[in-house]
């Protein structure tokens, strides 16, 4: 298959990670989690947002995000996100399958909730006839591709804290938010009050697996359970912790989300020299979102696979990969060119 711009999920496996899995399969290691790679892993995460960092690795990005709303919910309470929130539009329902939980969409302002968008929820406590807030739940990056800056998620958390909330942060691009923000990553996670992080690595060139970081770990008691319960516990952890540990060695995750949010930039630019294409969004990290003519979308599709944004006003999504080459953006740029 042709390299398209879909998704970031469409790219393969980086070499170093392929690599760190077969070193992994040499003789026989404990299951679900009591090997010595997955330790070594849970103290470089540790190393990374500090040593009150509770771990849990899962296998994907859904399951990161139940898990982290399941361990810091009851059914009667409710998740604060944005309307566009992944947890909202593309996860099945599965939050609420999983914790029973009403989620209440914001409106969003270039991809983001602010506490003006989230107060309109903060009532009703103590009210029985009420489902109670208690997590607002941001993505970093953003599903418009855009990226909360420190102050963003200080007045977030802030407010939260100030009414007994907890904040969680769907991190699935969170490597290209920390290069699209030049910051380490706990300086807009565990610093700026950030509760619970799904961190994320797929997108960036790992196989699978996600890990849930709890930054106290008085909230995450009860995490294994619900894990195992959640069917997210795998039984050999060590391939999934290995290849955190060979995506922070050598800064393998600087390098991948340097390059997708580079390629992005250059996709801008491209397109951006072709009349009939509006960018609509800031290019922060790895995605474009562009208006182009609905007529040329299909031809497009036929060669270079990417999904609709919003049909109604013929946008499209276009994202890059660790992988993307630059040929691959200046050939799909004169196609576009070609067809209008």
């Amino acid at each position: 298959m042709k390299r398209g711009f879909a998704s970031d999920n469409n790219s393969g496996i980086h070499p170093e990670i392929l690599s760190a899995i077969y070193a992994a399969n040499e003789g026989h290691a404990i299951g679900y989690g009591g090997d010595e790679i997955t330790e070594m892993a849970i103290q470089r995460f540790k190393q990374e947002f500090g040593e009150q960092t509770d771990v849990y690795f899962v296998f994907n990005g859904t399951g990161a995000n139940v898990l982290s709303l399941s361990t810091l919910t009851h059914s009667f309470h409710s998740v604060i996100c944005a309307e566009t929130a992944h947890i909202q539009v593309d996860e099945c329902g599965a939050p609420e399958k999983f914790t029973g939980c009403k989620l209440l969409p914001v409106e969003v302002r270039k991809g983001k909730i602010t506490p003006e968008g989230i107060s309109k929820y903060l009532h009703g406590f103590d009210f029985e006839h009420h489902s109670q807030p208690k997590i607002i739940s941001i993505s970093q990056v953003t599903e418009l591709g855009t990226v909360y800056s420190v102050d963003e998620i200080k007045a977030i958390t802030t407010l939260a804290h100030e009414h007994g909330l907890f904040v969680h942060m769907d991190g699935a691009r969170i490597a290209n938010a920390a290069i699209a923000l030049n910051l380490p990553f706990r300086a807009f996670t565990v610093d700026a009050g950030i509760d619970v992080l799904s961190f994320g690595g797929t997108k960036n060139g790992m196989m699978l697996g996600e890990a849930v970081l709890f930054f106290n770990p008085e909230l995450s008691k009860n995490s294994k359970y619900i894990r195992k319960q959640s069917m997210q516990l795998f039984s050999k952890m060590r391939f999934v912790s290995a290849q955190f540990l060979a995506y922070f060695q050598n800064d393998l995750w600087k390098r991948n989300a340097t390059h997708s949010n580079k390629m992005a930039k250059l996709l801008e630019q491209e397109v951006s020299k072709i009349a009939a294409v509006k960018i609509t969004q800031e290019v922060a990290a790895n995605g474009v979102f562009a208006i182009i003519p609905p007529e040329i979308i299909p031809l497009l599709q036929e060669k270079y696979f990417f999904y609709m944004w919003d049909e109604h006003r013929s946008e499209v999504r276009w994202m890059t990969s660790f992988d993307t080459k630059e040929d691959d953006i200046y050939q799909f740029a004169e196609l576009i060119k070609s067809l209008v």
